[in-house]
Parts: structure tokens; sequence; C-alpha cells
């Protein structure tokens, strides 16, 4: 199999990176991770049956974490997902319960980083919803969200937590607008407003106080997010970006795009400085949107194509030539979308360094797939395995609304991990009232979410302009029936 892959790499080596590849072999062979390989699990170590949303949004459509794996489904009317315990692998039953409370089909899910049976969705209907999902998963279809989130006028297609505090959620939504929201209270606190089309994609950096932005406008954006003020801005008409993702402490971000010649692409920036790209490289002629995932703790950058069936991995530095070209994953069948396993649900023993879930649409399958380092020990190899950031969060809201920014509460994979965090959700006591940020009231003239919801409106709206025709019909017979009342008093023969 080693020949096998070493052979392979000239074959997808992008032009660019081999024609340099003289300068960085050196560097390639000194590699810790430069015979990293995927692996797939076993078939009975899968999750089969699972009728995967068609939905043509690029998003994962999968969420995970050491407990659970979600996955947005098919459904008829309104929108759902799954929520299934990772060890209970196989094949799954048609009436598998569900999350089923919204209207809309189900755009996106997050797990909570600090609470594992927390998970955010949002939606075509408008809103954002909380999830508490019971200890060992779903006994009967779930309707009823802990926390109910409105304040966006269009459908909602990203929500991502904030990497340090304890329940911050961001909600992106083709109103151009992005709502933070803090679920002490259950309430957004802030909303950034400097986009003039649809947010493709939001990404941290590791202390979260910055947030980078992918816009339809062909805008790359660094913003701080409190305030809500653009920091750096780079106009992409040569490299058109379609995902972000901040490369750890490295000050750098990577994006993927689509050239001018409708390549798919790659380029690097620093986030100090987006007037122009560090470098820029073209990945191969495919049509398919390229996902981006960076782990801070290898400094590897993995490469996923929606549609594609292979997983390029590379290595990033802080010196030229920057990016460093490793391996590819290949299998014939294509993604729909990867989630991710956080690091403290890896298993160290085997030198997983990480873990997607493969979306199979064709198969209605969850496929997980290891990288691995191939070691011959197996004590803990804690070259591969740094402190990372743990299940901890840094800040309180009220800390980190108030100014205060905060590295991750890190953990040491060797003793800490698959420690559960002992943090609980309490959900806010909400009274029915205005949403009201940066003086605009969110709630005002919200509309209708669904079909249905339309029709009822429209129905209702219908009795009560037939209502206000016909009292106003009577009060026109009374005005008329005054007038004359009013006349024959005057014309009265006491009035001469």
């Amino acid at each position: 199999m080693s020949g096998d892959k070493s052979s392979s790499q000239d074959c997808f080596l992008p032009a660019s990176l081999g024609e340099s590849s003289m300068s960085w072999r050196p560097q390639y062979r000194s590699s810790k991770f430069r015979n990293v390989y995927g692996k797939v699990a076993n078939r009975e170590h899968c999750f089969d049956g699972i009728p995967i949303t068609k939905n043509v949004h690029d998003n994962h459509f999968c969420a995970v974490n050491a407990r659970f794996l979600a996955i947005v489904t098919e459904s008829a009317g309104g929108g759902s997902f799954l929520v299934i315990p990772l060890e209970q692998t196989g094949r799954i039953e048609p009436n598998y319960p569900k999350v089923c409370g919204h209207q809309g089909n189900v755009l996106d899910i997050k797990w909570n980083p600090f609470i594992d049976n927390i998970i955010a969705s949002c939606s075509e209907d408008t809103s954002v919803r909380i999830w508490e999902i019971p200890e060992g998963g779903l006994k009967r279809n779930m309707t009823e969200a802990l926390l109910e989130l409105h304040g966006h006028s269009r459908r909602v297609g990203l929500v991502e937590w904030h990497p340090t505090t304890n329940n911050i959620l961001f909600s992106a939504g083709y109103d151009y607008k992005v709502l933070i929201w803090n679920l002490d209270v259950g309430e957004p606190v802030k909303m950034i407003d400097c986009h003039s089309d649809v947010i493709l994609c939001m990404s941290f950096n590791t202390d979260g106080s910055l947030l980078t932005t992918t816009c339809k406008d062909k805008k790359l954006r660094v913003i701080e997010p409190r305030s809500g003020r653009v920091l750096q801005e780079a106009n992409c008409k040569n490299h058109r970006v379609n995902r972000v993702v901040f490369l750890g402490n490295m000050k750098r971000l990577l994006t993927t795009g689509v050239s001018r010649w409708n390549t798919r692409q790659i380029a690097l920036w620093d986030q100090e400085d987006l007037s122009m790209p560090l470098i820029e490289e073209e990945i191969d002629g495919l049509s398919g949107l390229l996902f981006p995932f960076y782990d801070a703790d290898t400094h590897m950058l993995y490469l996923a194509g929606k549609g594609d069936g292979n997983i390029r991995y590379y290595e990033i530095s802080t010196e030229k030539p920057y990016l460093s070209y490793l391996m590819e994953f290949r299998s014939p069948a294509p993604q729909k979308g990867l989630g991710v396993m956080p690091k403290h649900g890896l298993d160290v023993s085997a030198c997983e360094v990480f873990r997607f879930y493969k979306l199979v649409t064709l198969k209605g399958l969850i496929e997980p797939i290891s990288m691995i380092v191939p070691r011959r020990s197996d004590s803990y190899q804690e070259d591969i395995y740094p402190m990372t950031p743990g299940t901890e969060p840094a800040l309180t809201p009220d800390e980190w609304l108030g100014g205060i920014d905060r590295d991750p509460v890190l953990m040491s994979l060797k003793e800490g991990y698959k420690k559960s965090s002992k943090m609980v959700f309490k959900a806010p006591i909400k009274e029915k009232k205005s949403v009201v940020v940066n003086g605009i009231d969110l709630l005002e003239n919200v509309p209708p979410r669904t079909e249905n919801e339309l029709l009822r409106m429209f129905f209702r709206q219908q009795d009560e302009i037939r209502r206000l025709k016909e009292e106003l019909a009577q009060k026109d017979i009374r005005i008329r029936q005054l007038q004359l009342e009013l006349k024959n008093l005057r014309n009265s023969p006491k009035n001469c």
C-alpha cells in the first residue's frame, strides 16, 4: 500500500507545486506527517440506512462530538435531523426518532463545544433553535426546543459557537446579517451588518477575538465581532472566495475558491494585510466546492471537494513555501459533506490525528475515515498530541461581551481525554417582547416562515379586512342617520 501511495503522489500534485518540488522536498522528507494515511471504518462501524438530505445548500449537514453524530435528513414538511449515539453503529431503523421541530428545511447544525448534549440548528423557517439531547439519545421524536431564537427576517444558513466563551452563538442569515446570541438570556445582543450579499462562511481565530467571513459579494473580511468593525477587507476578483479558515495562531487565513478560468484554487493570506494573497495554488478543474479543514495541533490542512471521493492533505508552515503537499486519501464514493470529530474524541492509542464522518448520499451511509500517523510503538505519542483546546470554556458571556479575550483552556489527551464536561445548559425564562438590537426591532413585521403559515396569515387578514369593511359600512349608515337627524332638528318649527 505504501508503494501505491508514494507513486500516486506525482499524478495528483498541483502543477505549481510540482514545478517547485525540488525546493521543498527536503522539508517534506523531514515531516513526521509525510506518511499519514486514511483508514475507512469497517462496514459494521459505519451508520447505514440514513435518509441524508438532498438539499443543495453548500453545508456539511453533519455534526459530530465525542458522544453523538447528528445528520440532517430528508423529510416531508418541515425540517429534521437524526441524533445517534456513536456506539450505535450499523443499520438505523427507518422509524428512528428525529429532532423535527423546524417548519422549514434545516440548513446547518453545530454541537456546543462545552456541553456535549446541546446542539444548535438553523433553518429556512428563519429561526435558530437550541436542543437538549437526553442521555443515551432520543427515544421519541423531539419537537420542543429548549430555546427558539427569532431575529432574522429571512432563512438562516449558518450557525457557529464561539470557540472560548460559553453560550455565545453566531448566526448568519439571508438578510445579510450576523446576529450574536447570548443564550444565558436567550436574546441577540449584537448585530454585524457589514455584508452586502449572502454570507457563505464564518471562521474564528483561536481566542475568538476575530471573525473572518466570505460573502457572495466576492469579498473576504476580517471583523472585530463585538463592535462589528471591519478590520481588513479583500475584493477577490481573480480568486472568487467560497470558504475560509483561520490557521490557528499563525496570523494566516486560507481560502478556497474559483480562479478566473473556473479552476478550483486555494489562497493563503496574511490576516493583517489582505491587499494580496501570499500564495495562490490551482488544484484542479472540477466544479465541486472545496471544503478546507485545519488541524492547529499538527499544522495539517485537509481539502475535500463536494462530490469528490478524495481528500488531499498538506502541511502548513510560517515560512516559504508555506504549503507542502503530503498525500491524498482516495475513495470511489462521492461525499456530500463531512463531519469532524473534536480532538478529545480521537483514538490516541491508534495514533489517530483527525477523523472525518463522510456522508455518502446514494448509499444512505455515514462512513468514518481515520487519519493515522503510522507508529510502531504502543505508548502515548506526545510529539503528535500537544496540549489541545478542551471542553471547559475560558469565559462567560458577560466577560466576553465586556471586552475580555482569553485563549482556550487546554487539556492533555493523555490524561483528560474522554473526560466529560460538567457544564449544564440552563434555558432562560423568556417573556414575549420586542427584540431590539442596534436600535432595530428584529421581531417587528417578521414574515411568515412556511407556506402553510403564509396561507393562514392570508386567510386571517382576509377575515380581518371583511370585518373592517362591515364595520365601516355600519358606521357609514350610522353617520347618514345622524346627518338626517341633525337636518331634521334644524328644520323643525321650534328652531324657526
